[in-house]
């Protein structure tokens, strides 16, 4: 199948959705398809407010539209409700070619978050951008029925999957931690304000709180908070290292879909802490965490959890399962002569 992922997400941009894409285009590669990506590299761009990170496209539907007739796509799955999202979509719509899109980040919370923005006007637009399409892929039950509250029925689940060569609890600890009181408290990911880091700095526990990754929050946070220990961006085998070394991996964040560093950190056998949100609540079960209003609270029962049942519950999620739930969602491509002929022909217009 000739399938085109439309992004205004994407590499060199390092945040779970670039990677959930990163390893669903691979898998699908791997499995014969000719997967093709339409991202912000291809035009002028501007750099996001407050996310510099993420480049916004300077592209119209038009210009979006010829690199899809390029590709003569048989699917086109719109990642992302920005620019390249949109122009996607008014495309699709003017040429009657049916596509996908994903619910990655609870918008409305996430504006709010940033902006004095009701949640109930960025509803509109949420309702208004994936209304046509054929399927809206997302992480979590929970996030289906939130949805389906809005009008916005017709969800398919697409999970996140883990590199369990990659992370795995057999890991050394990161040399930093040697000296650390424990317990050791980790955060990965964006240093934002919509990520709720500082409630995590706040919670009155023992032991040395550890915070993994970069953003425009950072500089605050290490003068609010000295006593924590900020390592910047890690990757690779040094980033599983602090999965693996930490007794407890803590997740703030109220806005997130699903959290991809939760299931990395249980795959290394790190018990989790995070509120009762979607997200976390979807995923923690079997006593591999803690969910609780009160994060204090939450880190000092997970850190009386079973690593193994973490590492459990984390080995369940796997890219290969959650590529195919991916595939599962274009399953309404034609295949019969006739419609394929028109489904073309979509491709060569205006």
């Amino acid at each position: 199948m000739r399938i085109l992922i439309v992004s205004d997400a994407w590499e060199p941009q390092i945040n779970g959705v670039v990677r959930t894409l990163q390893a669903t285009v691979g898998q699908l590669r791997a499995a014969g398809h000719d997967v093709g990506v339409v991202s912000p590299d291809l035009f002028r761009s501007l750099p996001c407010p407050s996310y510099p990170e993420i480049r916004l496209a300077l592209a119209g539907w038009r210009a979006v539209g010829r690199h899809i007739r390029a590709f003569g796509p048989q699917a086109i799955h719109i990642s992302t409700e920005g620019p390249l999202g949109m122009a996607a979509r008014r495309w699709c719509i003017r040429n009657k070619f049916p596509f996908t899109t994903a619910y990655h980040t609870r918008f409305p919370e996430y504006v709010a978050a940033r902006l004095p923005l009701s949640p109930r006007f960025v509803w509109r637009f949420i309702r208004w951008f994936h209304r046509p399409a054929r399927h809206i892929m997302v992480a979590t039950r929970s996030l289906a029925r939130e949805l389906a509250e809005q009008g916005l029925g017709q969800t398919m689940m697409w999970e996140r999957g883990v590199d369990h060569d990659l992370f795995r609890p057999d890991r050394e600890p990161h040399p930093a931690f040697e000296a650390l009181a424990r317990p050791i408290q980790l955060y990965v990911g964006r240093v934002a304000v919509e990520k709720n880091i500082g409630a995590f700095l706040d919670c009155d526990t023992p032991g040395t709180k550890v915070i993994v990754g970069e953003g425009p929050a950072l500089a605050e946070l290490k003068l609010r908070y000295p006593d924590a220990l900020f390592l910047g961006k890690l990757g690779g085998e040094t980033l599983a290292s602090a999965y693996a070394g930490a007794d407890v991996f803590v997740f703030p964040s109220r806005t997130d879909t699903f959290g991809l560093v939760v299931i990395e950190a249980l795959s290394c056998g790190t018990p989790v802490a995070a509120y009762p949100v979607p997200g976390p609540a979807d995923i923690l079960r079997d006593g591999a965490g803690a969910l609780a209003d009160d994060l204090a609270q939450a880190i000092g029962t997970a850190l009386t959890c079973n690593r193994a049942d973490a590492q459990a519950l984390g080995a369940r999620y796997s890219w290969a399962s959650c590529t195919a739930q991916f595939a599962k969602a274009l399953t309404f491509v034609p295949s019969d002569p006739e419609t394929q002929s028109r489904v073309g022909a979509a491709t060569l217009a205006a």
